[in-house]
């Protein structure tokens, strides 16, 4: 199985989740942007694996629910969510905000975990998601925790794109705002991703990888909170650095 072969399977998984129900081979094909028969030996490859079955009623296919029962597996042994989870419930208890883990994938971070905000009004990323280094807290304590050499090194070669009129689009803006953070412990981000959201984050040290760890919501309740969220985040990090 080739990397393009990969990536189409997982597209046509994302096509099921966004779709919500079955779908022909035609539709899985556009879907998926692969000729119909290539899209055919996918599909008949997940079939005999039992994770698509054949809805001849509906002239299309859906997944079983094996990929499910996996994911569920997996989840429960994941070494990260034993380490972080109960301690993330609690701080999305106190503050009332979403809490938001990451990891630096290469000039991204991508969420690996989200707890979200019990608020109606809230920010509901999904995990998997990624977000620019330069325009996310997150990203930036992700930065922030780099070794000076390494942060300079990629620094070097990444580009800045202006996301909304809020995003720092200089390089020297930018390594200003580090030091702010790293001077302060922890690195916040006002209406640089998403006009309304403001966050705060830090990075953490776990077994020799940096991880970083958010709060995030909407400006209006953010703002006044910022200096609490901001204490509640490195007493965090220092009961998280503690267990490593």
């Amino acid at each position: 199985m080739n990397v393009k072969t990969a990536g189409r399977t997982l597209d046509l998984f994302e096509a099921f989740a966004r779709e919500g129900k079955p779908l022909s081979l035609s539709q899985l094909a556009r879907a998926i942007g692969a000729p119909v028969s290539s899209c055919f030996g996918i599909v008949r490859t997940l079939e005999a694996r039992g994770y698509l079955y054949e809805v001849k009623a509906r002239g299309g296919f859906y997944p079983t629910k094996l990929l499910f029962e996996h994911a569920r597996v997996i989840a429960s042994h994941d070494p990260l969510a034993e380490r972080f989870v109960p301690l993330l419930e609690k701080l999305r208890d106190q503050t009332g905000e979403t809490v938001l883990v990451s990891k630096r994938l290469d000039r991204q971070a991508v969420y690996l975990e989200v707890l979200e905000s019990p608020h109606s009004i809230r920010y509901s990323p999904q995990v998997g998601e990624f977000r620019p280094l330069h325009a996310s807290a997150s990203g930036k304590a992700l930065l922030g925790g780099l070794a000076p050499a390494l942060r300079n090194e990629l620094l070097s070669g990444m580009k800045l794109p202006r996301v909304t009129s809020r995003t720092i689009t200089s390089r020297a803006a930018l390594e200003a705002d580090l030091e702010q953070g790293q001077a302060r412990g922890w690195y916040v981000t006002r209406g640089e991703t998403v006009a309304d959201l403001m966050a705060v984050a830090v990075p953490v040290a776990v077994n020799g990888e940096t991880y970083s760890v958010a709060l995030a919501g909407p400006m209006h309740r953010m703002d006044g909170a910022l200096k609490r969220h901001a204490k509640l985040l490195t007493e965090l990090r220092t009961a998280l650095e503690r267990e490593a």
